[in-house]
């Protein structure tokens, strides 16, 4: 769907559906960010959360007008109430989020709801099952508009699914600006990092065996790998991940050099702390990602970033932000850790590369393409004939 400038929505009521703080996960952050950017700079747009949950939760935070319990019809009822008091509904996808065989649950709520629909999807499969391309099918078809987060997501989504091209938008994952402020004191450098959720899948038994190949050098990198485990990870298998990955680093003898931070760290002390290494290392072993918050967070920050070739990581590192190296590959792994932690002058050459990039990611930028997206959406919407598509909601009217 091309996005026109000349399209305005005088301050329409945005809601949002997704998980939210303080739920702890990528997905919660990414939504309580992305209504404050859609609300813009002088909050003169409106956002409204319809917070998805696994059971019910005390709510914090006034803008949460709804809670979707996995399960409860009642609270389904709920919150397609509160969506029809809105002029639009974004609805991020993921397999995960919600009830029932690869989320197939979300269906019910698309199928209830009148107002106009934007989709965010952050996985978009290159070989999906028969059920799960059925149900993100079910997703996309009724949407007025689909947003992926990389131009390698929309071509994907155009060529396993059918979508019509003019239908999808890119717009990236959005960051904060993160080049200057204080440093973590007690980070020791040189220093490599990996942050976000723990599980497995993130590759970090790949980086900490790159790591430990580089301990002759002098001085000897730290790897630092902060975060809690995933919740979901941590009720099915408890720590297990995390004691395998110090295992790993006893058997290589890594010692001080192999640093887990699992504590809880506040929004500022997590910049803080990637303002404070070197290189951000992405080690995953996926080859289907299409979105990630962190890489998108490591070029925002205008650090070097070496990442396994991901389709995202090898899209936004293409102008030279970081090296890409084979998934699970350790020794190509090390070899790039090399260079940017002891050649000459190449982590500035990649820092510059990663704050030029960074310039279309941040916040307010991603807030100004969805708003316009939005306005075309609703533009699109009030011109269309009363027998195509979803009738209008009466606010849109």
């Amino acid at each position: 769907m091309p996005v026109s400038a000349t399209a305005t929505a005088p301050t329409p009521t945005v809601t949002l559906v997704s998980t939210y703080p303080p739920t702890v996960c990528g997905l919660a952050t990414f939504t309580s960010n992305l209504a404050a950017a859609i609300a813009g700079p002088a909050a003169d747009w409106r956002t409204a959360i319809v917070r998805v949950l696994d059971r019910a939760e005390d709510e914090v935070h006034e803008e949460v007008v709804a809670q979707w319990i996995a399960g409860d019809h009642a609270s389904l009822v709920r919150a397609v109430a509160a969506i029809e008091s809105s002029d639009v509904v974004v609805l991020q996808h993921e397999y995960g989020l919600f009830g029932g065989l690869d989320g197939e649950d979300v269906l019910e709520l698309i199928r209830a709801i009148r107002v106009p629909l934007i989709v965010v999807l952050h996985t978009v499969l290159a070989n999906p099952t028969e059920h799960q391309r059925s149900v993100l099918d079910g997703v996309i078809t009724p949407a007025s508009a689909v947003v992926t987060q990389s131009e390698s997501a929309r071509g994907r989504l155009i060529a396993s699914h059918g979508t019509d091209p003019d239908k999808v938008v890119v717009i990236p994952h959005g960051a904060a600006a993160n080049f200057a402020g204080p440093v973590d004191r007690d980070v020791k450098r040189p220093a490599v990092l990996t942050w976000g959720l723990l599980g497995p899948g993130k590759g970090i038994e790949y980086g900490i065996a790159a790591v430990s190949l580089l301990q002759g050098h002098s001085p000897a990198p730290t790897y630092i790998v902060a975060g809690q485990t995933h919740p979901k990870v941590l009720a099915t298998q408890g720590e297990r991940y995390r004691n395998q990955l110090r295992d790993l680093g006893l058997a290589l003898e890594l010692g001080r050099y192999l640093q887990f931070d699992d504590s809880y760290r506040e929004w500022d002390s997590l910049r803080a702390l990637v303002r404070s290494v070197d290189v951000v290392l992405l080690p995953y072993d996926s080859l289907d990602q299409v979105c990630s918050g962190v890489l998108v967070e490591a070029l925002a920050s205008a650090k070097p970033v070496v990442a396994t070739r991901f389709p995202l990581a090898q899209e936004l590192l293409s102008n030279g932000a970081g090296l890409v190296v084979p998934q699970g590959d350790v020794a190509a792994m090390a070899a790039a850790l090399e260079r940017i932690l002891y050649e000459p002058g190449l982590a500035a050459q990649l820092s510059e590369a990663a704050r030029r990039r960074a310039s279309v990611l941040l916040w307010p930028s991603v807030g100004a393409a969805y708003r316009e997206l939005i306005a075309v959406t609703l533009t699109a919407r009030l011109s269309a004939p009363a027998s195509s598509g979803r009738p209008p909601s009466s606010k849109s009217r």
